[in-house]
């Protein structure tokens, strides 16, 4: 018996007016092999120029012998299965497919052995990929010496013998990827046959994004999707971001990114803005499983989002691979009675091009963690320490979606129609930010439903073309009708004289937002070295409003006014590379539109309402620069003049906490990023990676949620500024057995104006922000220890967050000033994962804050203590 590789590189081209990639029809995927974004090409998708390193293939280092079958004896059955191996960037089988079958048991002997190779995996340059090639596995009986019989087994038939073929020749390097594919695949022969395809995939996208001249950071979520951390945790856990809940799952969030917050930084699913994709609920809600990666833009904002981000923006890629059929599921049980269920499907009908997807989630948490808080004494009516468990701060959440369409046909490269619905519920134990007085009946709801349509096709010459249409039906309602004084034991003390907990007269509302959008992108290569992207984003929102309590006339009368605003932005951008790919420069223009149109309630006893019109026009630009100088390291710098145009939250108010401020003014920003990547991952040593990156954020008209008011209001800050740096580093050890990494954070985010809001704070921190940020986290990993394809491994994660004001710092007394604690938690998580193509199955069991540390948001509402979750995937 003998095996043989079948050596050789295809690298993928694209054909030069956008078509797809020759020789891979029906894949979705970029010429690089990973998946291409909703949001259309980019400079990190389109195909290396010459001089880029060209790619390795898998080199074979350990092989295992298949066992031969009886069956396959007494046939005397000799001949060659051929598999399809993925190998991942480690160099492990992940997957074997039969695609040349012999039979009699010798596919399911050729196919065991494989999954137990060891390759030394393909490289792009100094950087391990995953890839795909075909393997030949030839069984043949041995010729015997005549002097001696042959030995006799089951039906009398010889028994073959192994004898493993030498290794084919060395590979020649791959040729530049605009050169012409190379001619089709002969028939399957012997040692030293035609060469078969290599193709890069997986981690090659995410690396070609770290790597570009994007301010760009690529969070790939495939061991966070088998823990049970939620989305805002695996954020947490990167340097320059703090996200800090307000209690449980479900609960308000804070998102900062190099000290810019909330809709400062914008948020986007597959390049469709999150709130119109589906989730209502806030990026830390979003479930972990149904995401591939995370890109993190920090600043600097590439124009095919068409945003107006003023700090950076987080886009959200799910699995976008159009190819096969494929399933995964995940449950998550954990404290407080918290469940997590996710489900998605994929199916691909290749003769037509058809193509199916669908995803679903559900979350329930109660969240009656125990809080300290201080309680009235029953007999002599003093406040005391007590520990008590909230009792009305449950989420419950439900959504899915269905995505169907055609892919890689002649007259389109996506035509994808995706339709979504979500639902969810959560419950207020006290207002944002003060847990002082509990609720005990305060509810608020969102239902959101709509679709989206996207088109991609090459129209020829260089041009490629990425559209989308989609329509969102926002509903939300606010209850707040209670007569019921409560205390933190959930009793009702005694009645109101005037119903409504959070305020008086009670509320009964409930709000629609009808969305549009819109995107068009426009790619234009005229050269390998050369590429323009235009982009058009228009979006509209219409939002009406209804208090259903006749007792309630003032609301009545404040929420009857209907109100709209339409955003467009346009952007232009040029791509450069030059020196053999050394120098990548991305240049480029932005044009802000803001039509403002809402009424609003004259003053006087009437109700009488009068226009409060706005219209503006803004401004920006923008620049990226990567310089290669060495395989092993680079440096980037950044710059955007930004603009944020006011959000509709912010503005017409949140129907129920926070109120409208239909004045607010544009923010600009003046963004920069200076910084450099070590990446080392061949080294006898291990693998080593380090990155350092200053940032500055210069920030005029600044807008900041007030909360000291009641009801809370957005004010603006007319000048701020944000300077500091990050870094980050990390450590595998051969074999990966060993993985160290650890980030830290520093930035000093001061007001630098002395006008408008908070007068004399000029010089002073901004309030209810950390600035001094670290992570850590070590992994231990062993391999087959109950299976030939298992892994078993042990992962300690820390943060440390220092203290902060929670107000601003030159007001008041310094004993007396509301102060954020230094918290320093832990978390611990054991994981076991069995992988038997094409079925991954894994098991965690985790503990957050393991040391039951106290935690805290920022404005030191307490967070849960220690919490035990498990968590089991399957992927098939």
């Amino acid at each position: 018996m003998l095996a043989f590789l079948l050596f050789g590189v295809q690298a993928p081209a694209r054909a030069q007016d956008g078509a797809p990639p020759a020789g891979r029809a029906g894949d979705g995927r970029d010429a690089g092999g990973a998946p291409a974004p909703a949001a259309g090409p980019t400079d990190s998708e389109r195909p290396p120029a010459a001089g880029v390193p060209a790619v390795e293939p898998p080199r074979l280092l350990e092989r295992v012998e298949a066992e031969v079958p009886a069956e396959a004896r007494a046939a005397r059955r000799e001949g060659t299965v051929v598999l399809r191996l993925l190998i991942d960037a480690e160099g492990r089988v992940t997957e074997a497919e039969v695609t040349a079958s012999l039979g009699h048991g010798l596919d399911e002997a050729a196919r065991a052995a494989a999954l137990q190779f060891r390759f030394a995996p393909a490289r792009r340059g100094a950087t391990a990929v995953a890839s795909r090639i075909l393997y030949g596995y030839e069984f043949r009986f041995a010729e015997e010496p005549p002097a001696a019989p042959p030995p006799v087994a089951a039906g009398g038939a010889g028994v073959p013998e192994a004898r493993p073929v030498p290794a084919a020749p060395p590979v020649p390097a791959a040729p530049p990827v605009s050169a012409a594919p190379p001619p089709a695949q002969g028939p399957l022969q012997a040692a030293g046959a035609a060469p078969a395809e290599v193709t890069v995939r997986g981690a090659a996208m995410a690396e070609r994004l770290r790597q570009s001249a994007q301010a760009v950071t690529v969070i790939e979520t495939e061991e966070a999707q088998r823990r049970t951390a939620d989305m805002g945790e695996v954020l947490a856990r990167t340097a320059g971001i703090s996200v800090r809940r307000s209690a449980g799952l479900g609960s308000w969030a804070r998102f900062s990114l190099n000290g810019l917050t909330e809709d400062q930084i914008r948020f986007f699913l597959d390049g469709v803005p999150l709130d119109l994709a589906g989730y209502p609920f806030g990026v830390t809600n979003v479930p972990v499983n149904l995401v591939e990666r995370v890109e993190i833009y920090r600043g600097v904002v590439p124009v095919r989002f068409g945003a107006d981000a003023l700090g950076g923006a987080v886009n959200l890629v799910t699995d976008r691979d159009v190819r096969g059929t494929h399933g995964a599921a995940s449950y998550e049980i954990g404290s407080y009675d918290t469940h997590r269920l996710t489900l998605s499907g994929r199916h691909l009908h290749e003769p037509s091009g058809f193509f199916t997807r669908v995803s679903g989630f559900f979350d329930h948490a109660k969240n009656d963690y125990p809080v300290d808080v201080l309680v009235p004494d029953a007999s002599t009516g003093r406040l005391q320490p007590t520990r008590v468990y909230r009792f009305h701060d449950a989420y419950r959440a439900a959504g899915g979606s269905a995505e169907l369409g055609f892919v890689n046909r002649p007259w389109a490269r996506r035509l994808l129609l995706r339709a979504f619905v979500t639902d969810g519920d959560k419950d207020r134990q006290h207002k944002p930010g003060h847990m002082d007085v509990p609720y005990g009946e305060v509810t608020r709801g969102e239902l959101l439903s709509g679709a989206t349509l996207q088109y991609e096709q090459g129209l020829g010459r260089g041009v490629a073309l990425d559209a989308l249409v989609g329509y969102t039906l926002g509903r939300g309602t606010f209850l707040d009708v209670s007569d019921c004084i409560y205390d933190w034991f959930g009793r009702c003390v005694r009645k109101r004289t005037r119903p409504g907990e959070e305020q008086s007269p009670p509320r009964d509302q409930v709000f629609w937002e009808h969305s549009g959008l819109g995107r068009l992108n426009l790619r234009y290569r005229p050269h390998p070295e050369h590429a323009l992207q235009l982009s058009l984003s228009p979006t509209y929102v219409s939002r009406t409003a209804e208090e259903r309590r006749p007792d309630n006339p003032q609301e009545r009368a404040r929420l009857s006014g209907e109100r709209s605003l339409f955003t467009c932005v346009f952007g232009v951008e040029h791509q450069l590379n030059l020196l053999d790919d050394r120098l990548e420069n991305s240049l480029f223009v932005k044009d802000y539109v803001q039509l403002l149109r809402a009424k609003e309630r004259l003053p006087g006893l009437d109700e009488r309402f009068g226009g409060r019109d706005r219209d503006t026009h803004r401004v920006g630009v923008g620049d990226g620069l990567r310089y290669r100088f060495s395989e092993r390291l680079y440096a980037k710098a950044s710059y955007e003049w930004a603009t944020r145009l006011p959000r509709p939250d912010e503005v017409f108010g949140d129907g129920a906490m926070i109120v409208a401020k239909l004045g607010l003014s544009p923010e600009t920003s003046h963004n920069g990023n200076l910084g450099f990547t070590i990446d080392a991952r061949d080294t006898p040593s291990g693998a080593w990676r380090l990155d350092a990156n200053g940032f500055l954020r210069a920030i005029d008209r600044l807008i900041t949620l007030d909360n000291h008011t009641q009801p809370a209001s957005y004010v603006q800050v007319m000048g701020a500024r944000s300077l500091g740096f990050e870094a980050v580093a990390g450590w595998t050890s051969p074999g990966e057995h060993i993985a160290l990494d650890g980030n830290i954070t520093y930035e000093d985010f001061r007001k630098t104006s002395d006008e408008g809001n908070f007068v004399g704070s000029e010089g002073e921190r901004m309030p209810n922000r950390p600035w001094l940020v670290a992570n850590g986290s070590a992994r231990v990993q062993l391999q087959r220890l109950f299976a030939p394809r298992d892994t078993i491994s042990l992962t300690w994660d820390t943060r440390y967050v220092h203290e902060f004001y929670v107000g601003w710092p030159n007001v008041g007394l310094l004993e007396s000033k509301a102060k954020v604690p230094s918290q320093l938690l832990h978390s611990l998580a054991l994981t076991y994962v069995v992988r038997d193509a094409p079925r991954v199955v894994s098991f965690t069991i985790e503990a957050h804050n393991l040391t039951d540390a106290w935690a805290s948001d920022f404005y030191g509402v307490q967070r849960p203590g220690r919490t035990l979750s498990s968590k089991a995937t399957l992927e098939m």
